[in-house]
């Protein structure tokens, strides 16, 4: 039985594995980390391996905690990956990036795959269907979008996303509204075209924070998973368990 772990600038995710099966999920912020840390390891007592990818520096306690209760493996761009990585920068390369190519190598192998990660930034990240990844692209996500009109001007205000928005705003905030959201969905989907120029046959995962947000206004079709980052994880610790 595996555990991952995925400790981000703010919150934590966690899940536990039979293989590739997830049995649970949970989120919390990062100072309800340890507490739920050890529910899960009271409710499953039969993790043996772990996983840990952090944003920043591993937490001394936490590398400890894990030692002592599983064989522990950190996530670093020195890790061994099923994918055939050709990016050419890859110390810059972000773990979740790998993480995430490396779930679509796995649940889609032998296809062109375009991942797509709609969280702080928007990742986009292509793999073969040679199992070879050269990269993709990154842009503002969601969220940041509203926050730089905000920032960067004298009197715009700060908005979050709402449900219902017009392509013609009739007011301030609804003409940012519809900046922000029919143009995030446009880039999303100009960039499938772009890929699907390309590819012939092309599998598109959405996933991230803003997934569900964003993948009904989308007219390609796309698989959305907001699971796909912690399986590309599994998928990486089962790569690596020692022998």
């Amino acid at each position: 039985m595996n555990l991952v772990i995925d400790i981000g600038n703010t919150l934590v995710k966690m899940a536990v594995f039979q293989d590739a099966t997830l049995l649970k999920k949970k989120t919390s912020l990062r100072q309800d980390f340890f507490k739920n840390l050890e529910e899960i390891f009271q409710n499953y007592p039969n993790i043996t391996h772990s996983l840990l990818s952090v944003v920043g520096k591993t937490p001394a306690k936490l590398e400890e905690k894990l030692r002592e209760k599983t064989i522990l493996i950190t996530m670093d761009r020195e890790l061994p990956q099923v994918f055939k990585n050709k990016y050419a920068t890859p110390n810059t390369l972000g773990q979740d990036r790998i993480a995430l190519v490396s779930a679509a190598s796995k649940l889609y192998a032998q296809q062109n795959v375009l991942i797509i990660d709609a969280g702080t930034c928007i990742t986009y990240d292509i793999l073969n269907s040679q199992n070879e990844y050269y990269g993709g692209a990154i842009s503002p996500g969601l969220h940041m979008r509203y926050k730089a009109m905000h920032t960067f001007t004298e009197k715009l205000p700060l908005l979050e996303p709402e449900e219902e928005v017009s392509l013609t705003g009739n007011s301030t905030r609804g003409s940012m509204h519809s900046g922000v959201i029919f143009g995030i969905t446009a880039e999303i989907d100009g960039i499938i075209d772009a890929y699907r120029a390309q590819y012939k046959e092309l599998t598109v995962i959405l996933t991230g924070g803003d997934a569900q947000f964003l993948c009904k206004r989308l007219k390609n079709s796309i698989f959305a998973n907001s699971n796909f980052l912690l399986e590309g994880l599994n998928n990486i610790l089962e790569f690596n368990k020692p022998q």
